[in-house]
């Protein structure tokens, strides 16, 4: 039977709601449960996940929906006695921090009137709104929003980029400027070198192998993943770049991309020809077939890595020990890999580098998988398809618990490859999480006769909340097969099923090409070289588990609670954000 409650006018994040309804969804007597605001989105959802009730007719988007399935009606008020609960600690939480909580952005200017950048973290049709807000104040906007349209990115971005300042995002998932991470970031030394990456995980992965090689990060500038597209232009990538050339701290700059449009790669690489700084460029999926006297072309995040630091210190780094593996039994039928990722860009290097080796002729997979071949897999299961009314795999790792205990019972399975991610935003024990499912999985092998490898990377440092080494320790015990690097953990996959990963592209030519005059690098504005030179000072819109971390590495913070205008009425909220 299902059972729904309205609560009006009572606007939660949805990444919160999530989380509380899958804590309640393991209570007992619970069999359903989904908790979401009232848009139109989401009720969508409630119809497609058999949840839709007629209460939910008139539910409007600024109203919390709170649907329930259960045969046992004396558990509802349990449920909602946990949301209550839940609701009054989210609205005390700003009372217990070192910060303020307002309701208005010239409340939040007058709380914090040094204020220089906007964190967004709302939902996406209205995150265009806030952001020209932001901008308008003369503050640069991280987004980590995600569902706004190319149209809104281009037009934020020549805004920001005319006013002198920089948008990250829009699903920009991790940033660090000044040694102070956003969003999902890791927390790594402070050194010389700068990122500009079009690719979350890919600056995760990059900015920790730097950290546990000896190095450090100065900036890490996001750009979302559609900077590089052809009707973006690369505008956040190129002011990024500038920045960096300009920050008087910065003597390395790493360009990190998924395949680029071939016109914006080009604009990309005059920039990073013209800078007077060694620049390290990685386009995922682009083997290199040459350098260039000031760029290092790399093939993988780690070689991206490598090179950084080799032309920061000028010497070549040690190489990472080689990880113990169990000595087990596979049968001959045992001849694929499972890739089963949370981070994009990691299952990306992923499906590159097993496509190569296995010789497997690329094609448009289905939705979610970036190779679907020969018995063997990898899934992206950050993407929208696994998503849908669930938190990100990063956050809550059982969506990706289930697909290991699935990839356990297919009979072809030798090997599950898997990623783990530490860092702000993160599960707060995604090793602990992952080794139940790795438990379950033996189980389900040994009763069909076999026996299986797990073989991860960890994607993090030793100052993480998670820290590496108790990560590491707990996936040693339970018989995982740890590498340092995703690439490495790749290659062991491949070598526990009898095949090589042949070396990149460490032993290139040079080239030497000139850049263009319209190439050189222009002055950057003194708000752009505020964000570098300071710590930021940062207006939180949205998710308020942000803002401690800015606050703890030493940034300002004002948390701005955030509703939507009008009732969540996209339509009359842009003819009110005219008229202001």
């Amino acid at each position: 039977m299902l059972h729904t409650i309205i609560k009006p006018n009572l606007y939660q994040d949805s990444v919160s709601l999530m989380l509380l309804a899958n804590k309640l969804s393991s209570m007992d007597g619970v069999e359903q449960i989904s908790i979401m605001m009232g848009t139109p989105a989401n009720k969508d959802i409630f119809k497609n996940t058999g949840l839709y009730t007629p209460e939910l007719d008139d539910a409007k988007p600024s109203d919390m929906c709170i649907v329930i399935r259960t045969e046992d009606p004396e558990i509802i008020d349990t449920v909602l006695e946990q949301i209550d609960s839940f609701i009054q600690d989210q609205s005390s939480s700003g009372s217990a921090n070192d910060y303020e909580n307002v309701r208005t952005w010239d409340r939040a200017l007058q709380q914090l009137p040094d204020a220089n950048m906007a964190l967004l973290s709302i939902p996406g049709q209205h995150a265009a709104t806030e952001a020209h807000k932001a901008l308008d104040r003369g503050l640069h906007v991280f987004m980590f929003s995600d569902n706004v349209s190319k149209e809104d990115e281009k037009e934020l971005k020549d805004k920001a980029h005319d006013k002198g300042l920089l948008v990250m995002g829009p699903d920009c998932g991790t940033g660090i400027l000044s040694g102070v991470p956003l969003a999902f970031a890791n927390v790594v030394e402070e050194g010389n070198i700068g990122i500009v990456g079009a690719s979350g995980t890919g600056i995760q992965e990059v900015s920790s192998l730097i950290d546990r090689l000896g190095g450090g990060i100065t900036h890490a500038i996001g750009t979302g993943g559609r900077d590089l597209k052809g009707d973006i232009g690369a505008v956040t990538m190129l002011d990024g770049i500038a920045a960096l050339e300009q920050d008087p701290n910065t003597k390395v700059i790493v360009v990190i991309s998924k395949p680029p449009e071939k016109a914006v790669r080009e604009q990309v690489v005059q920039k990073l020809r013209g800078l007077s700084k060694p620049a390290v460029a990685v386009f995922m999926g682009e083997k290199p077939e040459a350098h260039e006297t000031n760029i290092q072309y790399a093939y993988t995040l780690e070689e991206t890595a490598r090179y950084a630091i080799e032309l920061a210190k000028g010497q070549k780094v040690d190489a990472f020990d080689e990880a113990k593996r169990p000595n087990l039994t596979l049968h001959a039928n045992q001849t694929a890999i499972k890739g089963l990722y949370s981070g994009g860009t990691l299952a990306s290097e992923a499906a590159m580098l097993l496509y190569e080796v296995l010789g497997i002729e690329k094609s448009n997979n289905e939705e979610g998988y970036l190779l679907k071949a020969a018995n063997h897999e990898v899934i992206d299961l950050g993407d929208d398809k696994y998503t849908k009314n669930k938190p990100h795999p990063m956050i809550d790792p059982s969506t990706r618990n289930t697909f290991i205990e699935e990839a356990a019972r297919d009979e072809a399975t030798g090997v599950i490859l898997f990623d783990t991610v530490l860092g702000y935003g993160s599960h707060d024990d995604p090793a602990g999480e992952v080794v139940k499912a790795v438990n379950n999985a033996k189980s389900i092998a040994s009763e069909q006769g076999k026996e299986l490898y797990f073989v991860t990377s960890i994607c993090g440092t030793s100052k993480d909340p998670q820290t590496f080494e108790e990560q590491k320790n707990k996936l040693i015990a339970a018989n995982v097969i740890v590498e340092e690097s995703n690439v490495r953990a790749v290659k062991t996959s491949l070598e526990l099923l009898g095949k090589e990963l042949p070396t990149t592209t460490t032993d290139l030519p040079v080239e030497e090409k000139a850049a263009q005059p319209e190439a050189e690098v222009s002055e950057v504005s003194q708000k752009i070289m505020d964000l570098l030179v300071n710590k930021p000072r940062v207006v939180n819109v949205g998710l308020a588990s942000f803002a401690p971390t800015v606050i703890n590495h030493g940034g300002k913070v004002v948390q701005y609670d955030w509703q939507p205008v009008a009732g969540g009425n996209e339509r009359l909220a842009k003819i009110l954000a005219k008229l202001q």
